[in-house]
């Protein structure tokens, strides 16, 4: 039998803790790279990175924002620079330190006291008297946060409410301070507040010279909105919020995840709140040690300027003789109803707005109405012809040159026979029927797209493919649809659901719905520009801010968006554009003299019936007409578009016919001035 070998533990044990040792040793070999790594090797990334860490950054008050150009580059808006007194609370700060401060300043800086609120009051008097306030509350209630039932929050808040109102009964001078203490505290805790915009140079000089007793107060220089051209465009233009005003609450969590503070200065209206983005300044960024010492990392800068389509020469001149013709149409028989116009001039292959302008005249004085082109829709009239006929076209209702007889129409159930404004202008054509503005042309093919053939006394049958069919065609051009301005408010108009079968022949005729003047300005430059419908914009280009006075260099320019282009083929949409001609040009044609025929115009005039409430109770009581004008020119490579409209111009009266010409005045005016301007 073979002998077992007899095993060496010793050497064995001896074997594995040289193993161990060995590894050891590599492991803390390995540490002490590591470590020499860390503390030299990568001492720099890792003291940032502490410092990120141990420090945090805030940024100062809003840095101006960027100016506002016209087309040809003249400043519409500017920024004018402000003395400003600011408040930022330092470390260790308490409520009774902050008091007694602002009672330091408050002699010597003049404030609106008027503005404190009960809320602030009540703030004011908690903070002045704390250990009293604590009273105010039971000890259960106490305990109720001690047991996590109730926040600390809600637990003061009860104290604020349990306030009697004969401890608020403040004096005149503790009413400035309570004010001032209220404004210290608005906003982040450590974030810079404006205390008070364009101090005094007292105000100014007496902070500058005694912050070291005025903890926590600083000066320095603000900016506030100036317009070079007054009112011209101003509403456009838009407004900006006040450093007092800050965020306004109901976008506050839009603009917190921007990185914006709750106190800062945002555009709140129209352009400066559409390219808020652009022309918000870039504020200092400072670092806060441990101390809450702050120190400048980064200096701001000023907003990008941005370049709008308005010419504002032309833009002055339009809201002049708005104003003038206005005023003079309230001196005609029939206005008592009238009080507004509005005008839009558009580059009909650009989608560039060159000038827009709404006046509205209230008690004898002219205000600025603007915002109607926008959201305030009007009965248009017989301007949607050109969309109607091309519906008849494109159906085979009607084919290019085909005559029919204009006579009033007379349809079972509706008791009054529908007639043209001329009773019969007799047999005539496409062409003639867009020059004389015959509405028995567009019944009458309105009837045919519905499957129908006229015939007196017919019944016409309720189709909603009829209907489908013309609003689709009228939506391809923009109404009944927003155009996409570039600007945050705008309406759609009014689509009716009314299922009358009747009211397709109202619908044809530009009587039955609703369309905004910016969607016909859309319209119009559309059969302009042969069926393209663009994007309508105020933007032309952004720039990059500069340092002096003149405009940086370009960031973007603004591109023709082609929104859609209009189902038709091209031999209807120039049958349309010929009939557009006409109007203008040929004897008899409704629009002649609207335009100087050296501008080789063409357009379309329109009147529709209208109805409004005079006595303010709720109910229509009254009709009235409104009148309206589209037109663009030259009409063989239109460089202008231009839509007036002229809401309740005139009212139908038994003692007199008159109908006020108010929208033509103001056409041949505005377009001779653009011509004189643009030279035709």
């Amino acid at each position: 039998m073979k002998k077992k070998k007899k095993i060496n533990y010793d050497k064995v044990i001896s074997g594995r803790f040289t193993f161990i040792l060995i590894m050891t040793l590599i492991f803390f070999f390995v540490v002490l790279i590591k470590i020499i790594d860390v503390m030299v090797i990568e001492k720099k990334e890792h003291t940032d990175n502490l410092a990120v860490l141990t420090y945090s950054t805030i940024k100062g008050t809003s840095s101006p924002r960027g100016r506002i150009y016209d087309r040809n580059y003249n400043i519409l808006v500017d920024n004018k620079s402000l003395k400003t007194i600011t408040y930022r609370k330092q470390k260790g700060i308490t409520n009774k330190d902050m008091i007694r401060v602002a009672g330091k300043l408050v002699p010597y800086i003049e404030l609106d006291y008027k503005k404190l609120t009960e809320r602030a009051k009540r703030e004011y008097y908690f903070a002045k008297n704390k250990s009293l306030c604590d009273k105010l509350v039971t000890k259960k209630e106490k305990d109720k946060v001690v047991q996590r039932k109730m926040s600390q929050h809600d637990l003061d808040e009860l104290k604020l409410s349990r306030i009697e109102s004969e401890n608020l009964n403040f004096t005149e001078e503790e009413q400035k301070i309570a004010y001032l203490f209220y404004l210290m505290n608005k906003g982040y805790t450590y974030e810079e507040k404006i205390i008070k915009s364009n101090v005094t140079d007292k105000e100014y000089a007496y902070v500058s010279e005694n912050n070291d007793i005025l903890t926590g107060f600083n000066t320095k220089i603000d900016w506030e909105r100036v317009y070079p051209y007054g009112d011209t465009f101003k509403t456009m233009l838009g407004k900006v919020s006040t450093s007092t005003q800050g965020i306004p609450a109901e976008e506050k969590d839009y603009y917190l995840e921007k990185g914006y503070n709750l106190n800062d200065r945002v555009g709140i209206s129209y352009l400066e709140k559409q390219y808020e983005e652009y022309l918000h300044g870039e504020k200092d960024l400072y670092k806060v040690v441990n101390s809450h010492e702050t120190k400048l990392l980064k200096e701001g800068s000023r907003g990008k300027d941005i370049v709008l389509s308005i010419d504002i020469n032309l833009q002055k001149e339009v809201e002049r003789i708005l104003s003038e013709q206005i005023t003079m149409a309230k001196g005609e028989a029939n206005t008592e109803y009238y009080d507004h116009s509005s005008v839009i001039i558009q580059n009909p292959q650009t989608g560039e707005i060159l000038a827009m302008a709404g006046k509205r005249i209230v008690n004898g004085n002219i205000v600025d109405n603007t915002t109607s082109i926008l959201i305030s829709p009007i009965t248009p009239g017989s301007v949607v012809k050109g969309a109607s006929m091309l519906v008849g076209y494109n159906t085979g209702a009607i084919h290019i040159g085909e005559y029919m007889k204009d006579e009033c129409v007379k349809i079972a159930g509706i008791e009054k026979a529908k007639c043209s404004s001329v009773d019969n202008l007799g047999t005539i054509n496409d062409i003639t029927a867009l020059a004389k503005s015959s509405n028995v042309y567009q019944f009458k093919t309105a009837i045919r797209v519905n499957g129908q053939e006229y015939y007196y006394n017919m019944p016409l049958i309720f189709k909603q493919s009829s209907f489908d069919t013309y609003r689709k065609m009228y939506h391809s051009f923009g109404l009944g649809v927003k155009t996409g301005i570039d600007l945050p408010v705008e309406s759609s108009g009014y689509t009716s659901k009314d299922k009358a079968a009747g009211n397709l022949l109202d619908f044809v005729m530009g009587q039955y719905e609703t369309y905004t003047p910016i969607q016909l300005s859309q319209y119009i430059s559309t059969i302009a520009n042969k069926g393209e419908r663009l994007e309508p914009h105020l933007l032309k280009e952004v720039h990059k801010s500069s340092d002096n006075d003149q405009i940086g260099e370009l960031d973007f320019k603004v591109e023709r968006k082609v929104l859609n282009k209009v189902n038709t083929k091209p031999e209807y949409m120039n049958r349309v554009r010929e009939g557009f001609i006409a109007v203008l040009n040929s004897p008899g044609g409704y629009g002649v003299g609207y335009m100087n025929p050296a501008m080789r115009p063409a357009g379309k005039t329109g009147t529709s019936q209208s109805f409004i409430d005079t006595n303010n109770d709720g109910k229509i009581d009254t009709e009235t007409i409104t009148s309206s004008f589209l037109g663009y020119a030259p009409y063989d490579n239109p460089r202008m578009s231009i839509v007036v409209t002229s809401p309740d111009s005139s009212h139908p009266n038994s003692n007199t016919d008159y109908a006020s010409l108010v929208t033509y005045h103001i056409t041949q005016a505005i377009t001779a001035k653009y011509s004189e301007m643009y030279g035709y």
